[in-house]
């Protein structure tokens, strides 16, 4: 019985780790009638798996690699050269070699193959590890095909490869790789083709990429390939490149590059029979995979063959549309909320309880079908108007998508999802009252209704049995809404917001000025998130007294062990204390709080310590509240410079006293903004002390393995689990396969039912050239250095730099206070960062698409807040 290799057709899905991801895509493909598969076979991981076995030297070099990070280069490079080195010249077993060479006697001995690697993580459905290992092409003879063999093998440790392997945390010793033998074919034309546009997720549109002779041409981007679109059997667009150069194969064996003579270089590669005629035999095979593929095709002989179709691993799932009427379009809650991270099931469960729209789960997300919201005019004015404050990039998606007057006219009508907002009868009326009384006492009044709500609670929680709680949280969700949406709170946020655009319209019609709400709402009272950045402040400047407690924190402390051992310090008492008072009002707090299962500050104390260690280098003691007050005096002295101004001009009496009033309502409620989600993540601190609670429980009741499996239940499952004390754990581990999957996806803004992601794109008319455009939130222009952080258990800063990041929250407050400008890739005008950022009067740019990924970390770079772009200076 052959051990080492597999013919394509003997191979099945079930094969992944005999002939890795490749290999089986190969093997289906045979499957398929009528569809042209170059003969070939796989030498399997199971002779892998035998040439690196008991091999000392690679055991240590394997284990060197483990611990390095991707970052590492330098040590990635040297180390993977080795493992190669040792791989190439290890003696191939006997029993191996004359396997090969026994399927080689099958074909004719002038045959040409083709030499791929196919690792077991390569090419699944959700990842592709396109690229990584290496290719071979044209080669002949048995021992040349024998020693590209052994040159696969080391491939899977080429230092693209192990990067890749770190960054998605695959192990490299539990990746085995097989080799993909396949018989050459002269291509005339070959290319690639996705069955969803690659460009727009669309599932509808198919894209071919076709350049003449040998893809690796294409793959190598050494050609401009013609580009065609097809939708539902007709062709959209035709793009055709100049194709100056092909490769072919070589008389003695593997490639050259060609010249393309004048004639060809700029002529059609495929006729539209032909595109057509790709098209359907890539529908065909996405049929058959049920998935949208990405295919590597050839021509030869006016003959399509196809040589590898795998998976499209970055395309955003669609939602669930079944049962409903066709075309729909979702748009994400996570860009509104400023967190578009995953969501696991149960915290989605607990950010439904505070939305009055029907929400969608996909890809770890949560999307609104907003497709009666568009069909109806007055749902699609008011749609537009308010993403343009919480996401203009959001609103020009949904123009862009407005604009295509056909798939308007397929929207079915029905009742709107999208409720009032914060714009209600009610909170309109209130807003009139607000402004009209202008006094702050009206939100402190209302803050003490909330504290006492919150404390009645917690004492009914606390007396309820496990399954008990839960019924009263499920039903709590009223109170949890009514707090969240109460007229008068909402009153005073529109107050604010709307005294802030009255201010900037009139002051740059009567004086020229713009902006003006960013030096005037500086250092504005009654915002509980500034507040905190204060408070956290006068945790550092206890911290910064002692040395030694300064040593202990940069060590990375445990965070079970984080307050006995900062009491068993001498002296720790009082910083005990501190962090007491200051986690007491702000414990419930975290990165991505909105999402219930998230480690609050109070569950993981150290999160604090890149905050508080960047207060204590960046700023002196009290230096942050001298900035506070000074903030104050300037908006004061700004507030007065423009009430002169209009005094002393005529007619201007009027004006400065309206002005002046409106000034008074944005400083007095401008903050108020703040408070719902404050109160929220209050209420979830008391919801999460009775989900712990129940989680210790499953685990000792041997429901669960581990007190987080909880966080992969949605909450009915749970309340089920509790009463029947039993769940299906094979959900849980499927859940958390699928979110390692879902995290490294980039959730689009708007989807439709198709997948079509509409292009978010803002003018650039205005910014220099080759500058990053966005949406101005604060104004001021600054240099610095650019301070990249992904997480806030990274966020270290120094002096000058600038914080550059997808999205902020609230907790991310504290670090605005050691920055010297914002740029987000998520956000709008009334967002968290965009306040904060005027508030502390910081310049900040919002809607810079894919910062985090153009902008390198230390770069120099020139944020401009006033007009919307980032410049990268070196």
């Amino acid at each position: 019985m052959k051990k080492y290799v597999l013919k394509f057709n003997e191979i099945n899905k079930s094969m992944l780790m005999d002939v890795g991801g490749k290999g089986v895509n190969l093997g289906e493909l045979t499957k398929i009638d009528n569809i042209n598969i170059p003969d070939g076979f796989c030498v399997t991981t199971k002779a892998y798996q035998e040439i690196i076995e008991g091999n000392i030297e690679l055991e240590k070099l394997f284990a060197e690699l483990s611990g390095l990070m991707p970052e590492d280069r330098e040590g990635i490079s040297s180390v993977s050269k080795q493992i190669r080195e040792i791989i190439q010249n290890i003696k191939i077993d006997s029993n191996i070699e004359n396997e090969i060479l026994n399927e080689l006697s099958n074909y004719d001995k002038e045959q040409s193959f083709a030499v791929r690697s196919s690792a077991t993580a390569e090419d699944l459905p959700t990842a592709s590890f396109a690229g990584q290992q290496d290719t071979y092409l044209n080669i002949k003879e048995k021992h040349e095909i024998i020693r590209y063999i052994t040159k696969c093998w080391a491939s899977l440790f080429t230092d693209r490869a192990v990067t890749y392997r770190i960054k998605n945390k695959f192990d490299h010793k539990k990746v085995l790789l097989s080799v993909v033998v396949q018989k050459m074919v002269m291509s005339e034309a070959s290319g690639t083709m996705f069955t969803a546009d690659p460009m727009t997720s669309d599932r509808k549109t198919l894209s071919i990429d076709a350049g003449f002779g040998l893809g690796e041409a294409l793959v190598s981007g050494i050609v401009n390939p013609d580009i065609y679109k097809v939708n539902c059997g007709d062709i959209t667009e035709k793009n055709i490149g100049t194709k100056k150069i092909e490769i072919k194969p070589a008389a003695d064996g593997e490639t050259e590059e060609l010249n393309i003579d004048d004639a060809r270089k700029d002529i059609q590669v495929l006729s539209d029979n032909q595109i057509l005629d790709l098209a359907g035999i890539g529908r065909k095979i996405e049929a058959y995979f049920n998935s949208p593929q990405d295919i590597e095709w050839c021509l030869y002989n006016n003959e399509f063959y196809i040589v590898q179709s795998r998976g499209i691993t970055t395309l955003f799932p669609i939602p669930d549309f079944e049962g409903k009427e066709i075309p729909r379009v979702y748009m994400s809650i996570g860009h509104t909320q400023m967190m578009t991270d995953i969501i696991r099931p149960l915290g989605m469960s607990f950010f439904e309880m505070i939305s009055e729209s029907t929400m969608d789960r996909v890809g770890g997300r949560i999307y609104a079908d907003i497709t009666h919201d568009l069909s109806s005019y007055v749902g699609k004015k008011r749609l537009v108007m308010a993403t343009g404050k919480q996401d203009p990039l959001i609103q020009n998606a949904l123009n862009n998508l407005i604009k295509d007057k056909n798939f308007m006219k397929l929207l079915p009508r029905g009742e709107r999802n999208i409720k009032g907002g914060i714009f209600t009868f009610k909170s309109l009326l209130e807003t009139f009252n607000v402004s009209r009384k202008n006094d702050p006492y009206i939100i402190e009044n209302l803050l003490e209704r909330f504290e006492k709500e919150i404390k009645e609670t917690d004492n009914m929680l606390a007396g309820l049995s496990e399954a008990d709680a839960l019924e009263f949280i499920e039903k709590d969700k009223e109170k949890l809404l009514s707090m969240a949406y109460d007229p008068i709170m909402l009153g005073a946020i529109i107050a604010g917001i709307m005294a802030s655009d009255a201010i900037n319209k009139n002051v740059e019609k009567w004086m020229g000025e713009k902006n003006a709400v960013d030096i005037l709402s500086k250092s504005a009272e009654h915002n509980v998130t500034t507040e905190m950045g204060l408070a956290l402040c006068d945790l550092s400047d206890v911290v910064r007294k002692y040395p030694d407690i300064i040593n202990y924190i940069s060590d990375n402390p445990s965070d079970d062990t984080f307050f006995e051992d900062i009491k068993g310090l001498q002296v720790g008492d009082e910083v005990f204390e501190a962090f007491r008072l200051f986690l007491d009002k702000y414990g419930m707090r975290c990165p991505g709080e909105i999402d219930i299962t998230k480690e609050r500050w109070e569950e993981k104390p150290a999160q604090l310590i890149p905050l508080i260690l960047n207060n204590i280098n960046v700023l002196k003691s009290k230096e942050q509240q001298e900035k506070f007050e000074a903030g104050k005096l300037t908006a004061k002295t700004k507030e007065n410079e423009i009430i002169k101004h209009l005094e002393s001009i005529p007619g201007g009496n009027k004006k400065a006293k309206k002005l002046k009033k409106n000034i008074s309502i944005l400083r007095n409620f401008i903050g108020c903004r703040e408070y719902p989600k404050y109160y929220i993540v209050r209420r979830y601190k008391i919801y999460k002390s009775v989900l712990k609670r129940i989680a210790d429980t499953l685990v000792i009741k041997g429901v669960i393995k581990e007190a987080e499996d909880i966080y992969y239940m949605y909450f009915d499952e749970l309340k089920k689990a509790v009463t029947a004390n039993k769940f299906d754990y094979n959900v849980i581990e499927k859940r958390k396969n699928e979110y390692t999957y879902f995290e490294k996806l980039t959730p689009p803004r708007i989807i439709t039912s198709y997948g079509y992601v509409p292009s978010v794109k803002i003018s650039s008319v205005n910014i220099p050239e080759g500058a990053l455009s966005g949406i101005p939130v604060s104004s001021g222009i600054v240099e610095g250095r650019a301070r990249v952080i992904l997480s806030m258990n990274d966020a270290k800063v120094e002096d000058g730099d600038i914080l550059v990041t997808q999205f902020t929250d609230p907790s991310w407050t504290p670090l605005f206070v050691t920055i010297k400008g914002l740029i987000t890739e998520v956000g709008g005008f009334t967002t968290h960062g965009a306040v904060i950022t005027r508030e502390y009067g910081l310049p900040g740019v919002v809607g810079v698409e894919n910062a985090t990924r153009i902008i390198k970390d230390g770069q120099k770079i020139r944020l401009n807040g006033t007009e919307g772009y980032v410049e990268i200076l070196k």
